[in-house]
């Protein structure tokens, strides 16, 4: 693998560029993005220069495609049109199904796998590009896939972990999607309560609700169903908390909680 080219190039795929440098990657790096992005890019020394998305589909060796699911969904046929014959085509879009149902009407499927690094920050675009921002998080792909870009995955510190499409979004809503209504929920609740009487705690559990709507909008909208289902589940245990708040039911609760908890160390670190 000698020639990368990387559609949006901002924290993500910007990220991708750092790491795969840092990780000791010598060969070309190309962004497609707007004037801006690349201007900015370019700046920040994350790509060696800029290149039209139907160029770097029939150029690159593997092509990275960043931007927001929709965005991604509308470039898929247009890749489809110029692949070249050696180009592995992935992505880092947050959900899967749609993406890997429009790449299989237009890709060959030995050329695509999805894909989705579960690491990032409130903040966006290339000049909060981090190449540490993958290292000990999972990065997801939709099949096994024998390419050099998977080496390059675990070189920059990623630990790979397979699940199909459908999968993948089922376990997403309830481990990513899931936490940030939560805490957008809470933050909303809160909102108006005298907070010099807060602690650290409410702190924590308010992080994500700094992420922009603009981030959000897409994945709520392709993947309805198990966040719906998620969300069913996460008012189904309040309102039983709700029932035992008067008793001394809600021990085995928190043991449970507490239990699960501490499951949640390195590799599986979700954002």
């Amino acid at each position: 693998m000698k020639r990368v080219a990387i559609a949006g190039v901002g924290l993500i795929g910007g990220s991708f560029a750092l790491a795969l440098r840092q990780a000791g990657f010598d060969g070309e790096i190309v962004g497609v993005s707007s004037p801006r992005t690349i201007a900015e890019a370019l700046s920040s020394g994350v790509i060696d220069s800029a290149m039209a998305l139907d160029e770097a589909a029939g150029w690159a060796d593997l092509l990275f495609l960043a931007q927001p699911i929709r965005r991604i969904v509308e470039m898929i046929p247009l890749i489809g049109a110029s692949i070249g014959k050696h180009t592995l085509v992935t992505d880092a879009g947050s959900t899967k199904a749609t993406i890997c149902a429009e790449a299989g009407q237009h890709i060959p499927a030995a050329q695509f796998v999805g894909g989705h690094p579960m690491a990032g920050k409130e903040t966006r675009g290339a000049a909060s590009a981090d190449p540490s921002l993958f290292r000990n998080r999972t990065w997801v792909l939709t099949r096994d896939c024998d390419h050099p870009f998977v080496d390059w995955v675990r070189r920059i510190g990623a630990h790979v972990l397979i699940l199909d499409a459908e999968e993948h979004d089922r376990t997403v809503a309830h481990t990513s999607h899931l936490p940030q209504l939560v805490s957008t929920a809470l933050a909303c609740t809160v909102d108006g309560v005298e907070l010099r009487a807060g602690g650290p705690g409410l702190i924590d559990m308010t992080r994500l609700a700094l992420s922009q709507y603009e981030m959000w909008e897409d994945i709520l909208a392709t993947n309805p169903e198990p966040i719906d289902a998620a969300l069913g589940e996460m008012i189904a245990a309040l309102g039983a908390m709700r029932e035992q708040l008067r008793g001394a039911g809600l021990r085995e609760e928190f043991e449970r909680a507490a239990k699960m908890r501490r499951r949640l160390v390195t590799p599986v670190q979700l954002r």
